[in-house]
């Protein structure tokens, strides 16, 4: 099936991230080397997950997900990108720039509700223990994963359908590295109403929701503790939920200054820029994030090299 829409445009021309040709190769080894350690950081985490059995748990599940996601995400842009970076003219079909917008929207959303499932099995673990086994099985795991990509599927197909009923016909150049919505919003001819009631209502829905969903796990959780006996239960309880913040903390932190910005003379130069970090840098960190502080993944790590070295 062809993506075409009543624009006369066909192709789309990405200015990339600056415009200064003494920067172009520095960042082109810089990037290369930044997607390069997320692909393998993110590959060396699922790859331990699935070979160590200790780690055959519902919270290592969700992450296995969240690295395969981050994996992905990464792969959307980041060779466009580097393109941009080596290429006097990086050009992009209209076909490819829906598709990389469908797939961004589609990792982006889905990573949210990933986030959201693994505060809730945070909660359980801390608060319910006795129930974990029953209340985050694996039958409960696989429906809260399936529903994470169904929900990040619809929110994708909302925006890029919506994004292909307009028409494009007077400029053709996106001051971005990606294919975003607004960028694209920018340079439409027709009317954009109906794209922001749906960006607003589908973005609106997915940040409320996890967020509350977050929010309410770790209100609880923190209750919980303060109402622990012993320090040792503090700390260990403490020590399971810290990488989970300063994940949470870094995706929504940077998407809110990526996307939630006063108007002024900079605003797509910053948009950049936060963009930059919000689905380069977060996706790096992630895996040592999981792995640095973690006993069950340092553990696993000790196992493997005992069995290479065996």
């Amino acid at each position: 099936m062809t993506m075409e829409n009543a624009s006369s445009v066909s192709e789309f021309i990405l200015m990339g991230l600056t415009d200064q040709p003494n920067l172009q190769l520095p960042l082109f080894f810089l990037f290369l080397l930044n997607y390069l350690v997320t692909v393998v950081g993110n590959l060396y985490l699922m790859i331990l997950i699935c070979l160590n059995s200790n780690l055959h748990t519902p919270m290592y599940f969700y992450l296995f997900n969240l690295s395969f996601m981050d994996s992905c995400y990464s792969s959307v842009f980041t060779p466009k990108m580097l393109i941009s970076f080596i290429s006097d003219r990086n050009v992009i079909s209209f076909g490819g720039c829906m598709s990389q917008l469908f797939f961004f929207c589609f990792f982006v959303n889905s990573e949210c509700y990933v986030l959201t499932a693994m505060a809730y099995d945070r909660y359980v673990a801390i608060c319910k223990p006795l129930l974990y086994t029953t209340a985050m099985s694996p039958q409960v795991c696989s429906l809260l994963m399936s529903g994470s990509y169904v929900m990040g599927l619809a929110g994708a197909m909302v925006h890029t359908g919506f994004m292909m009923t307009l028409i494009f016909c007077d400029s053709n150049i996106i001051n971005h590295y990606l294919c975003d919505i607004f960028p694209l919003l920018q340079l439409s001819c027709s009317s954009t109403y109906a794209n922001e009631i749906v960006v607003s209502a589908v973005v609106g829905t997915v940040v409320i929701l996890s967020s509350l969903i977050i929010f309410i796990s770790y209100a609880l959780i923190l209750f919980n503790i303060c109402h622990m006996p012993s320090s040792k239960g503090w700390s260990k309880a403490l020590s399971t939920c810290g990488s989970h913040i300063t994940t949470v903390s870094l995706f929504y932190g940077l998407a809110l200054l990526t996307y939630v910005r006063l108007p002024s003379s900079g605003f797509v130069e910053q948009g950049k820029f936060y963009t930059v970090f919000s689905t380069n840098v977060v996706p790096m960190l992630n895996p040592l994030i999981y792995s640095l502080r973690n006993k069950d993944v340092k553990i696993a790590v000790k196992k493997i090299l005992k069995r290479i070295t065996n």
